[in-house]
């Protein structure tokens, strides 16, 4: 997906959300009065915890704030999401939209590749939450066998995706500057697996999984570095503390939750 915002005069990526919305767009437009601004959201939007009436009700309601003060919010895909949301189509609107992953965004002067995904260190606990939840309510099917956008704590379709089809596409066509993501290459913090350990303990393949995200993060950034793409900054959420550090050239910055960083 190709999108350009030529009326952006700013751009600026947040962290983590988890399910806050209202405040998100409280926080742009009131808060820090952020006028003609581009506002990314690195994963973790909270997409697939409610029903989808919801998160038309949310558009609703924050429809005016955003027009009136000439704002966007793009969302990519974290762990803690549905993928399905992040088609293009099925959450997108005039100021409000989820895209797909190796999406392409252009705006203020920046060429900015957003990809998603990211594993759930407890998604053992997610799953039995789940299980106990829909046998205390009587549900008669798995979401799985139902609506796509149905209510869920968890999506086994959420690690993040090295597409080599897709990166040569955006080679032919663009110049990446920013790179914007829900986790981060093996080299970046977070580094510290004393909580991870926790989750480990009762699920077996936890541990390789996580490695296997970070290895698709580091493979994405070999990539764009092979193809030489002029890329400055990387920005990602995720661990849930803020950190930064220039490596290898390019500015990394993580981002805590709803941690607001403009894009320079």
């Amino acid at each position: 997906m190709y999108m350009k915002f030529p009326s952006a005069k700013s751009i600026v990526v947040s962290g983590d959300i988890h399910g806050d919305f209202n405040h998100l767009v409280f926080k742009a437009c009131v808060q820090y009065q952020m006028r003609d601004t581009l506002l990314i959201v690195a994963g973790d939007c909270g997409f697939g915890f409610e029903n989808p009436g919801y998160y038309e009700d949310m558009v609703k309601r924050n429809a005016k704030r955003l027009s009136e003060a000439n704002n966007w919010i793009v969302f990519v895909r974290g762990n803690h999401d549905n993928p399905a949301y992040f088609d293009g189509s099925t959450f997108k609107h005039r100021r409000m939209m989820a895209v797909p992953d190796y999406s392409v965004i252009q705006a203020c002067g920046h060429t900015i590749l957003c990809v998603g995904g990211a594993i759930s260190i407890d998604r053992r606990y997610r799953l039995d939450k789940w299980e106990a939840d829909r046998k205390r309510t009587s549900h008669a099917h798995h979401p799985s066998t139902e609506n796509r956008l149905a209510k869920h704590y968890y999506w086994a379709d959420e690690a993040p995706v090295y597409d080599d089809v897709r990166l040569r596409e955006i080679n032919e066509k663009f110049a990446v500057d920013t790179v914007i993501t829900h986790t981060a290459p093996s080299f970046c913090e977070m580094q510290n697996k004393s909580f991870l350990m926790q989750f480990a303990s009762s699920d077996a393949s936890l541990l390789d999984d996580v490695r296997a995200e970070r290895e698709t993060m580091d493979a994405l950034f070999d990539r764009l570095k092979h193809d030489a793409h002029p890329l400055t900054h990387w920005y990602y959420g995720h661990f849930h503390q803020s950190w930064h550090s220039v490596i290898d050239d390019v500015m990394f910055s993580m981002l805590d939750v709803m941690e607001f960083r403009e894009v320079r």
